[in-house]
């Protein structure tokens, strides 16, 4: 389990494929880098854990998840772009350090702290 206050992702891949691996580097430099010491990172093989992707809806690979903060968001396909994973996720508000970001996101999507706060 991730501590509080902590980005929590989940990174489905199929197998030990060239694709797998191209993906996990590239998330890995995501949570070393702009995510780097707010990041906790799990990776799970579809193949391996089935159940565990039936539970998260997750039917297609790579599909990379954010577990927290809330609510959970989802980005799948070609996860080398930095910049669309961060922004489908939440995660690229300007000036904010990511853990802001999705927090900040979090706060929009509940309607708190619009214009009108």
């Amino acid at each position: 389990m991730s501590a509080p206050g902590r980005i929590r992702l989940r990174l489905y891949v199929a197998g030990p494929s060239p694709r797998s691996a191209r993906t996990i580097d590239s998330i890995r430099r995501l949570c070393e880098g702009p995510l780097a010491g707010g990041c906790d990172l799990e990776i799970v093989d579809l193949y391996q854990q089935p159940g565990l992707a039936a539970q998260d809806g997750v039917v297609a690979a790579p599909t990379l998840l954010r577990l927290s903060p809330l609510p959970a968001r989802r980005v799948s396909g070609d996860l080398t772009d930095e910049r669309r994973v961060l922004a489908t996720l939440g995660l690229d508000a300007a000036g904010a350090s990511p853990l802001q970001a999705a927090q900040q996101q979090q706060q929009q999507d509940l309607g708190i702290g619009g214009a009108d706060a």
